[in-house]
């Protein structure tokens, strides 16, 4: 039995952020493939897991089959055990639960939902469509200038706000952007490539059952 259990589907930002921590991190994992798009997150047996209905959900199994949802707290859960992600001090704490909350309800939520709405629910261009466009928009601003001068997010290396940060983000071309008009931004995802182990979405996540 493999370290970890993530149940994942390829086109879930927030399922990429815990996978590419455990990959980063080199952990003993394996992906367990959730038929979101056909109600794969509501069955019985998932919500037994989740009761929130959605995906990713860990499995430690190096801590007696403990059931983690919500990525955030995967991560933070994660860097218990590969600290080289983990913030350092009382400062770097801060800041890295500031920039991770502000992630989940502004940069995430905003670009997960418009991604979802032009990709996925054919409603490019609708009025819901266009206002998360322009939520999005306003959050990669804020991203950008905070990232301006800057190489990672919340301290002097790549923490778990970097890799919150990170989930919908190789995938501009989902939502209409262009990181060339986000030069910090751009920098940003070509450091984030080069750790040891990272890896596209793509290349880690299922997009149908295994085996």
């Amino acid at each position: 039995m493999t370290d970890y259990t993530l149940h994942c589907f390829v086109e879930s930002g927030n399922a990429y952020k815990v996978a590419l921590m455990l990959q980063l991190a080199g952990a003993d994992w394996q992906p367990v493939w959730n038929d979101f798009f056909r109600g794969g997150s509501r069955t019985p047996e998932f919500l037994a897991l989740n009761e929130m209905g959605e995906v990713p959900v860990l499995v430690d199994h190096t801590q007696d089959d403990l059931t983690l949802s919500q990525s955030a707290l995967i991560l933070w859960h994660l860097a218990d055990r590969y600290d080289q992600f983990a913030a350092r001090n009382a400062n770097e704490h801060r800041e890295v639960l500031r920039w991770m909350f502000w992630d989940n309800h502004k940069l995430t939520s905003y670009i997960a939902t418009y991604r979802f709405l032009v990709r996925f629910a054919g409603k490019e261009g609708s009025p819901e469509a266009e206002f998360m466009k322009g939520r999005a928009i306003s959050a990669i601003k804020v991203f950008e200038r905070h990232l301006t001068g800057r190489d990672w997010v919340a301290a002097d290396r790549p923490t778990i706000a970097d890799i919150s940060c990170a989930g919908y983000l190789f995938w501009p071309d989902h939502y209409g952007m262009d990181w060339k008009d986000f030069p910090a931004i751009a920098a940003w995802t070509e450091r984030l490539k080069t750790l040891k182990n990272w890896a596209a979405p793509e290349a880690i996540l299922p997009s149908g059952p295994q085996g």
